[in-house]
């Protein structure tokens, strides 16, 4: 049964100092740590859980428009990671502290910010309990989660990442994202494995991307005729999208990559350097590799949190929306934008900036008492870095039709992508993004369409 909307708007309550008698300063009613908090209850009209990409992109939109103290932001962490960036850094093009960004920065200052984890969702009830003994009551709520990285789910890879000297790697947590370059420095010889796992990925372009990067740099050091590259997926294909799948597979026959299709990592055995992996095409059917160097995507998943709470979500564990209006199925006070959407996107950075307008406007439609009618059409965008130099800028939406921004072939490696991935991209992101300026190159697009329609005639 669908919930119907509050029928009142609340303002978010003052944070209660429990162990405190003296009234909250500017900074204590802004961000309150677990240390200092009972039990209590708070009220707000907007809460966005996740302060990643979508959330708080969503939470300057909304902050901006509802004024201050209408919305909450619940996120447990101190740094904000440019997650794009990560695949650079194991190539030794960008450094991890200029990867990130305190929390407090990026948050808008006319957000109330719960430094807490969210522990259980009850949308019957327009509530959210946190890690720090709150009971959050909300008039509406957006999910911005992100996924989780379950490195754990492969026996043996934590402990071969964790142990000191590994050749076992993986750009994707902060926690293990230098290693990968001490990684491409130490190989010499023998084989360079890198795996994309069976289930939905962010940035799914990453784990080719790094592969791409390391064939660059054993070429730039003399050593390719000694390393063998091999990238290792579980998907049918090496890309969704036929226009630069076709270009990619030009591309690793050109360079020599060695490509296996339905194929899965399922264990690590690091003290003999050998990877496990099942044919999914023949269940059952196990190869062993050896490697010298093994770079690995984890399996992923939407918070527990998020996928135990069955009435938000589908069988799958995303929250289940709308994929056209991004609102809940169930629930029409709920929200969701970015990777723990059951929206069928490629879940990247760029796709949640298209998503941020559409999930913005809705969420005001509906407190309004209107209708959502804004539509995301899917678009998502993966900038294929190739090396060191060149980049291949993919564009598409839901139909897997490229959607392409610029008046030229982005099928193509070209530098001028290259430096947009690594230059421009970072500011647009800190500067624009975070903000709740970016919407993603729409505009772009049809400003270069009317220059080609010009052209034309």
């Amino acid at each position: 049964m669908n919930r119907r909307l509050p029928g009142t708007i609340s303002q978010c309550q003052k944070l209660l100092l429990a162990t405190h008698n003296h009234a909250p300063t500017a900074f204590s009613s802004r961000f309150l740590s677990t240390s200092r908090v009972n039990r209590e209850r708070q009220e707000c009209q907007v809460l966005v859980v996740g302060g990643g990409t979508g959330g708080c992109a969503m939470a300057a939109k909304l902050s901006s428009r509802l004024g201050s103290d209408k919305v909450v932001v619940l996120e447990p962490e101190d740094k904000h990671y440019y997650q794009p960036m990560f695949t650079l850094i194991g190539g030794g093009m960008k450094r991890l502290d200029q990867s990130h960004r305190q929390m407090a920065d990026v948050l808008p200052t006319k957000a109330k910010w719960v430094k807490e984890k969210a522990l259980e969702f009850d949308p019957d009830n327009n509530t959210v309990s946190t890690s720090g003994g709150k009971t959050i009551k909300y008039d509406f709520l957006i999910i911005a989660t992100g996924l989780q990285l379950n490195y754990g789910k492969i026996p043996g890879l934590v402990e071969a990442l964790e142990t000191p000297g590994s050749n076992v790697c993986s750009i994707y947590s902060p926690k293990y994202v230098d290693h990968v370059y001490e990684c491409l420095r130490r190989t010499n010889e023998g084989n360079a494995i890198f795996t994309f796992p069976n289930c939905p990925i962010k940035c799914a372009g990453a784990p080719q991307k790094i592969a791409y990067i390391s064939e660059h740099y054993f070429r730039k050091m003399g050593r390719r005729d000694n390393v063998n590259i091999i990238y290792n997926t579980s998907l049918p294909v090496i890309f969704g999208v036929k226009h630069y799948a076709e270009a990619l597979m030009k591309l690793i026959k050109r360079r020599n990559i060695t490509l296996n299709v339905q194929r899965n990592l399922v264990e690590v055995r690091h003290k003999d350097n050998i990877a496990v992996f099942e044919d999914l095409a023949k269940p059952g059917v196990h190869y062993e590799e050896t490697y010298s160097m093994l770079h690995v995507t984890p399996p992923m998943s939407t918070p527990d949190v998020v996928a135990n709470c069955k009435k938000l979500v589908t069988p799958t564990g995303f929250v289940d929306v709308d994929q056209m209006t991004l609102q809940h199925n169930k629930y029409n006070n709920v929200f969701a934008i970015g990777d723990s959407a059951s929206s069928p996107n490629s879940k990247t950075a760029a796709a949640a900036a298209a998503q941020s307008p559409v999930v913005f406007r809705n969420v005001m439609a509906v407190i309004e008492g209107k209708a959502p009618t804004d539509i995301y059409d899917g678009y998502s965008s993966c900038p294929i870095v190739t090396g060191y130099s060149s980049c291949i800028l993919a564009e598409f939406d839901y139909n897997l039709t490229p959607v392409e921004t610029f008046p030229l072939d982005q099928s193509k490696e070209r530098y001028s992508m290259f430096f947009m991935k690594k230059e421009l991209m970072p500011v647009l992101y800190w500067k624009l993004m975070m903000n709740g300026y970016w919407n993603g190159p729409a505009l772009m697009r049809k400003m270069f369409s009317l220059l080609k329609l010009n052209k034309k005639q």
